[in-house]
């Protein structure tokens, strides 16, 4: 088996724990992605362009252990995917993935759209992905939007992971637009989608406005 190959397979058994637990704790219903109306969890993670080592930063206070030293939010620069600096510029969407799975095909996707909504901030991150692997699928999807890695997985649980991919729609300020697109959908759904959030983000800045 290759390392890739490998890095799936230990993907998948994090994501069983990761469903019992919350299948214990929460029922299956639950396991739909972060609910409408509530904030994303706020992370910032090393770029797969980068040569930033390290697990994600998911704390919301200082010094809170392995989530981090400082609040997730405050940890900026070239070489992070920080969520919060994304939903502070536009509605956002983005795509928890498995590199070397079926699921990767939602990245190119989402670079279609790219020109079509450049209001929106595409983002995306490799759940246990490795940086080597993760760039080759950059480079082969030719993404221009930024691509997160997640050493360890937590966003898995921190997003209610639920299927690869997991597409989440938020709004700008990082309130959550709608459910989680749990399946890979076709171009249209997903143009579909991201045209709704666009039109939702619109409307909220008109109404706080007025």
């Amino acid at each position: 088996m290759g390392r890739s190959g490998l890095a799936v397979l230990l993907l998948a058994v994090v994501l069983v724990a990761v469903f019992t637990v919350n299948t214990l704790s929460k029922g299956p219903k639950d396991l739909a992605g972060i609910p409408v109306g509530h904030r994303m969890p706020a992370f910032a993670a090393p770029l797969a362009l980068s040569d930033l080592e390290g697990d994600v930063n998911v704390a919301t206070a200082p010094d809170q252990g392995a989530a981090g030293k400082v609040p997730a939010c405050s940890v900026r620069g070239p070489k992070v995917l920080n969520i919060c600096q994304e939903w502070e510029h536009g509605p956002v969407v983005l795509a928890l993935f498995v590199d070397g799975s079926a699921c990767t095909g939602v990245l190119g996707e989402m670079q279609k759209l790219r020109a079509e909504f450049p209001q929106v901030r595409f983002v995306a991150v490799a759940l246990k992905g490795e940086r080597e692997p993760v760039r080759a699928t950059i480079k082969h999807l030719h993404l221009t939007y930024p691509v997160g890695l997640d050493p360890d997985g937590i966003l898995a649980e921190l997003y209610a992971l639920a299927s690869c991919p997991q597409i989440t729609f938020a709004y700008p300020g990082g309130d959550v637009q709608s459910r989680a697109l749990l399946v890979t959908p076709s171009l249209d759904q997903l143009r579909k989608r991201v045209r709704e959030l666009v039109a939702g983000s619109e409307q909220r800045a008109a109404g706080a406005a007025r």
